[in-house]
């Protein structure tokens, strides 16, 4: 179910945040969502997740200011589903965008993680058309 994952780090600035990790630590941009989200690779297997501070996330540095993405290879819904089985509770519903289909859940301390299937361009043009016409 799990396939990877990332580390998500909330950031006072998008740019200066990109620049250090690219810039000065060599770091490759994978992608960039405006000044929304952006990843960098930092090697086979850990992808860094940056994010600007909001009145969603706690404030950079601060407890809760670091959260986990794990990226899944099967349909979320089935994510879902086998993690209530297990007495895993889901904050939310599903959120569909650009970069994929996301869902958010809590470890027993309170730590936030997310679970991300991406999604091919074509079914994600599928599914907005089809967000869209609802």
């Amino acid at each position: 179910m799990i396939s990877g994952g990332n580390a998500t780090i909330i950031v006072a600035s998008m740019d200066d945040s990109i620049r250090f990790y690219t810039e000065i630590l060599g770091l490759k941009l994978t992608n960039r969502f405006g000044n929304d989200w952006a990843t960098v690779s930092a090697g086979e297997g850990l992808t860094i997740g940056i994010h600007p501070a909001s009145p969603k996330y706690p404030h950079p540095g601060t407890k809760g200011s670091i959260l986990l993405g794990l990226d899944i290879d099967i349909p979320v819904e089935k994510a879902v589903s086998h993690l209530a089985s297990q007495g895993v509770t889901v904050k939310g519903s599903v959120v569909r965008s650009e970069p994929g289909n996301f869902v958010h859940l809590e470890d027993p301390d309170g730590n936030e993680i997310y679970l991300w299937e991406k999604v091919q361009q074509e079914v994600r043009n599928a599914e907005m058309n089809l967000t869209t016409v609802q």
